[in-house]
């Protein structure tokens, strides 16, 4: 019995974390974890088991040329039920929301709670809620001055942009710093930050 057990546990540390990607946009990020993926970056523990687009978008061009079983959802009442079908059929572990912009209902974000993840270009709590994203969150951090910013990974809950921390990772903005320049810093350190907090998770670190 004893190696039954000792069998069933060293299983349990091999199996791979199935996650799927939701996309809005260009797919940069979706990219980055297939890149990480194909380089052993996450030694085997994780793999993309869906990518799911709320609209046409160039991510969806990005998942079909890496062969991954990809879908668009209708943004309509019915989004966030289709999605938790998706999810459910496919043996979803960890839902990453990759520059996702629709909002998940509050039904969906308890039945996964604590499976989802999002990656804010803000330091958190400073800059989230409805419709603060991309350029919007940047303008607003010039707009008043912040010595600092950076990026937030963090758990998903029915308050936008209200859950649990993981990590986050910040950076001082110059006097002279403009929209184009905060944008490129931003680009520049949220991909490391993304995969590094999923490769706690997938290795069984979680934060």
């Amino acid at each position: 019995m004893k190696r039954r057990i000792n069998i069933i546990n060293k299983l349990a540390k091999i199996k791979k974390m199935n996650i799927a990607v939701l996309v809005s946009g260009s797919g940069s990020n979706l990219q980055a974890i297939i890149n990480a993926i194909e380089n052993g970056y996450f030694e085997g523990k994780l793999t993309i088991k869906a990518v799911i687009a709320d609209r046409d978008c160039y991510a969806i061009e990005r998942a079909l040329d890496a062969e991954i079983d990809t879908w668009m959802v209708d943004r309509g009442p019915a989004l966030s039920k289709e999605i938790d079908n998706i999810c459910s059929d496919n043996d979803i572990d960890l839902i990453v929301l990759a520059g996702f912009l629709s909002i998940l209902d509050a039904e969906f974000c308890q039945k996964w709670d604590k499976q989802i993840i999002n990656l804010h270009p803000s330091l958190l709590p400073k800059y989230g809620g409805m419709g603060m994203y991309g350029e919007k969150v940047h303008t607003a951090v010039l707009a008043n001055e912040e010595k600092h910013s950076g990026a937030t990974v963090h758990y998903v809950t029915a308050g936008v942009d209200e859950g649990e921390i993981i990590t986050q990772e910040s950076f001082e903005v110059p006097e002279d710093a403009d929209l184009l320049w905060l944008k490129n810093k931003i680009s520049e350190i949220e991909k490391p930050l993304l995969l590094s907090a999923l490769k706690k998770i997938a290795l069984g670190n979680k934060a």
